[in-house]
């Protein structure tokens, strides 16, 4: 018999966001929209678990992700120096296991960090009904702070939403939009008060068109590695909420002649 199933919902929304699943030296960049490892390792710490502790029935939950406002990306741009002036350390080695200087001597190094700010997604996971409830009882009382991808990143309230009894894609078509009041006064305003909103959507999928490298076997800090997901992209219509709204100017039955006058 098949264990009764829920769809936790939490809303990922702060000034900071970053979901990186690759990080080349000096460059760190963000994803769109929240990595699973990122929203599993959220859930990890909220729940007290050590970084060697494993991730076998959190890995096991299927993860939905609705794009309810996409934000901008930001830059971060850094400079490193020694504050004593000397030159910076390299990546090698010496026999002694000490770090060796730059040759010829580097004194500045500059990286750059990414950032997605002002974004606003809707992160569903479906599992096992008593993981669920588990999970979402830690995400209001966690155990460790928790953070939108990177530790500097601070989640926004209200981080839990919901425990919903019903299907993964269900939950996502269902929940209203969670956009920030200023979003959506500038969406009514460019585009006439529409009755719906379009949100694109990313949803676990064995059968998807697409692939995700970002299914974590491990954050221990020696150990960390990755593993890949089908996933499958999506749209979502949902309503607005505005009131006088008018049919969405895209719809064959909504044109409107006197539109452009703001009549």
């Amino acid at each position: 018999m098949t264990a009764p199933q829920a769809t936790l919902l939490l809303r990922l929304a702060g000034p900071l966001q970053s979901w990186g699943d690759r990080s080349v030296f000096n460059r760190r960049e963000t994803r769109p929209e929240p990595t699973k490892s990122g929203i599993l390792g959220l859930l990890a710490a909220a729940s007290g678990r050590a970084r060697e502790e494993p991730l076998d029935d959190l890995l096991g939950l299927h993860l939905g992700v609705r794009v309810d406002q996409p934000g901008s990306l930001l830059r971060d741009y850094h400079t490193v120096s020694d504050y004593r002036g000397r030159p910076l350390p390299q990546a090698g080695v010496s026999a002694k296991g000490v770090q060796k200087p730059t040759s010829p001597a580097k004194h500045t190094h500059v990286t750059q960090r990414f950032y997605l700010q002002d974004a606003v997604f809707l992160a569903a996971l479906h599992g096992p009904t008593a993981l669920v409830e588990t999970l979402a009882e830690a995400v209001q009382r966690p155990a460790f702070p928790l953070a939108l991808g990177r530790r500097s990143c601070v989640p926004t309230q209200p981080l839990f939403l919901a425990v919903r009894q019903t299907p993964l894609l269900e939950a996502l078509e269902n929940e209203p939009w969670q956009a920030t009041d200023t979003a959506k006064q500038l969406y009514a305003r460019d585009r006439g008060r529409p009755a719906t909103v379009r949100l694109p959507a990313t949803v676990d999928d064995p059968n998807g068109e697409d692939s995700a490298t970002d299914v974590p076997r491990s954050f221990a800090p020696r150990e960390r590695s990755f593993t890949s997901r089908r996933i499958h992209h999506l749209w979502i219509t949902l309503p607005t909420g505005f009131s006088n709204a008018r049919s969405a100017p895209d719809s064959p039955s909504s044109h409107d002649p006197f539109a452009l006058l703001g009549w």
